[in-house]
């Protein structure tokens, strides 16, 4: 079974939409969401391009701001600060990869983290970590994968998960969202030894390791769910592009052993934008 990501983000848009209706309606503020995007990196400029058309769609008003690569250190934390103490921004989103020069940690840390929609501040990541505490937000990616897994009637309890990868922005929240599910949790990265045989012992498999089709389908048990987070381009002439996108797993090996799996595209890419969504209305709700 594929787990249509695409459609599961438009029930998630529709619902924003509807309660940003109804807050308008009631005479409540607009949410509005602030991208900061600086240099001219394509992959960035779609993805920013993206979020601010699924913000028009749903209702949240979007503030960009696009600024050259020479931007120095001081003035993009000006723009954060700036940023901050406007009330009609309810959440920041600064894109990246930043360029070389710029101090991606100092930036990310000034974001307030009741604006923090990335769910990227420190602070925001910490309690995420600490039994019995909540973060104002979670990172939208795996944020996205616990709502796929919720939609296929997955069991966490008690499940065996394993996450490829280690990142900050989805390896590590991750685990720790599957933790808080009570699922037993490996994270496993490229240094780790017996890789194939530590991903076979998956009941969740999520692959967030920026490897086109590293996953072979023998690395996967016999009915495990797997979420495929990455986005790998790989050449291909018959394409317009030259190019088509893969993802970290080899999909059609994996589909024939897996109980469900996401495509890529059409996976987890559209969740990731639909909880963006959800974050920043969640921002404005609990700024009144």
């Amino acid at each position: 079974m594929y787990i249509d990501g695409k459609a599961l983000a438009t029930q998630v848009r529709d619902e924003i939409k509807q309660t940003i209706d109804k807050r308008i309606a009631e005479g409540k503020a607009r949410p509005g969401l602030a991208t900061v995007l600086i240099g001219e990196n394509p992959a960035s400029q779609t993805y920013v391009s993206a979020k601010r058309k699924a913000c028009a769609e749903v209702g949240i008003e979007s503030f960009a701001h696009e600024l050259p690569a020479s931007t120095s250190q001081a003035e993009v934390e000006a723009l954060v600060r700036q940023l901050n103490e406007n009330p009609t921004v309810h959440g920041i989103l600064v894109q990246l990869p930043l360029p070389d020069h710029l101090n991606e940690k100092a930036i990310l840390d000034l974001i307030s983290i009741e604006k923090d929609v990335d769910g990227f501040h420190p602070l925001n990541m910490g309690l995420l970590a600490m039994k019995g505490r909540k973060p104002h937000f979670v990172a939208c990616t795996p944020q996205g994968v616990m709502e796929m897994l919720k939609s296929t009637n997955t069991p966490l309890e008690g499940a065996r998960a394993v996450v490829l990868g280690r990142s900050n922005i989805v390896g590590i929240p991750m685990a720790l969202l599957l933790i808080n599910a009570n699922a037993t949790v490996t994270v496993a990265h490229s240094r780790t030894k017996n890789l194939p045989e530590v991903c076979r012992e998956a009941d969740v498999l999520i692959a967030a390791v920026g490897r086109a089709q590293m996953v072979k389908g023998d690395w996967v048990k016999p009915g495990a769910v797997v979420i495929d987070v990455g986005t790998n381009r790989v050449d291909d002439a018959s394409k317009k592009s030259g190019f088509r996108l893969v993802g970290d797993v080899d999909t059609e090996a994996a589909a024939q052993v897996a109980s469900a799996i996401s495509p890529v595209p059409g996976g987890v890419g559209p969740m990731t934008i639909a909880m963006l969504l959800k974050n920043t209305l969640k921002a404005a709700e609990a700024s009144e």
